[in-house]
């Protein structure tokens, strides 16, 4: 125990505790109440194996440490979950009803929403072809987060600092303007009701029982923003990538950003799960952000240096 608490000490001189402290209490207060999942097991053992297990390890831990945050600040929303949310201010059908007179379609002289049109011609393959950007798109963002951490340590600060602004915005905007999605109007229609709960949707659930799993099922399961449509992050995080990846890459990885950022775009429409107008927010904050942290790296090179402290000077 005394030479493990000397190779803790020694990657971490003071504060030696903190980056495992964080996860270890997260995960035992969850425990403490029955309610640990076997994300939050494997929270404690792996994060903590990063931050404690090498030199290297360490700075691996350092560069995704602002994902993890978001990980845990997402978990953290069910604590305020109607904080500034009242059946008055959520948005249901008024919203149903800007996104029919701006972006609705004339189907047999009737007026619907694009949402209505996937319902209407929805196919299981299309289903599975949409579950996919749906499903995967967490592992894509740390997996690139990862890989920039190689390729180029600046980009990467500033990726993942910006990932987790934008989700720090993102999980504000649900709160000051709550937005009802469009599977929940199908659902419930245009009454407000707080004790509702998150659901994957009817193409989701079908994906679901297809493949005899429970996957969105349970990743919907976890959310405790109901009334989180607008901005759509599902389309903020691939288009974050673009911005910060595109230069690095030959055409064949320009067009996998793109391609991956214009199916979650059709995805989120054609799943339920947003309005077009969500997708157009999702969009626009995500050049905020993204034009913000590029003026501040220009004139402070803050994520260059980051970078360099987190590499050593020879890389």
């Amino acid at each position: 125990m005394t030479r493990v608490w000397r190779h803790m000490r020694a990657l971490w001189p003071r504060w030696t505790l903190v980056p495992g402290g964080i996860f270890w209490g997260w995960s035992a207060y969850w425990l403490a109440r029955g309610e640990a999942r076997w994300d939050h097991l494997a929270t404690a053992v792996v994060i903590p194996a990063l931050a404690y297990g090498s030199a290297r390890s360490k700075r691996v831990f350092v560069a995704l440490l602002p994902i993890a945050l978001v990980g845990l600040l997402y978990d953290a929303m069910r604590f305020v979950r109607n904080v500034g949310v009242d059946v008055a201010s959520v948005h249901t059908c008024d919203l149903r009803d800007k996104e029919l007179a701006w972006f609705g379609v004339d189907v047999d002289g009737a007026r619907i929403t694009l949402q209505d049109l996937a319902t209407q011609s929805s196919t299981p393959q299309l289903d599975l072809l949409c579950a996919v950007p749906y499903g995967t798109f967490i592992f894509i963002v740390l997996g690139y987060a990862t890989w920039l951490f190689h390729r180029a340590p600046a980009t990467q600060q500033r990726f993942v600092w910006a990932f987790l602004a934008l989700n720090v915005a993102g999980f504000v905007s649900y709160h000051l303007y709550p937005a009802a999605p469009p599977w929940y109007l199908r659902a419930h229609g245009c009454v407000a009701d707080l004790s509702a709960h998150a659901e994957p949707g009817a193409h989701l659930a079908r994906v679901d029982a297809l493949l005899g799993v429970h996957y969105f099922a349970g990743m919907y399961g976890r959310s405790s923003d109901v009334f989180g449509a607008v901005p759509s992050l599902h389309v903020a995080y691939p288009l974050l990538m673009v911005f910060e990846g595109f230069a690095l890459h030959g055409w064949l990885g320009r067009s996998g950003l793109v391609a991956f950022f214009l199916s979650m775009c059709f995805a989120a429409v054609y799943l339920d799960h947003h309005w077009v107008i969500d997708v157009l927010a999702g969009i626009t904050y995500t050049v905020v952000v993204a034009v913000a942290f590029e003026l501040v790296d220009r004139r402070t090179s803050i994520f260059s240096q980051a970078a360099v402290d987190l590499m050593g000077p020879r890389e």
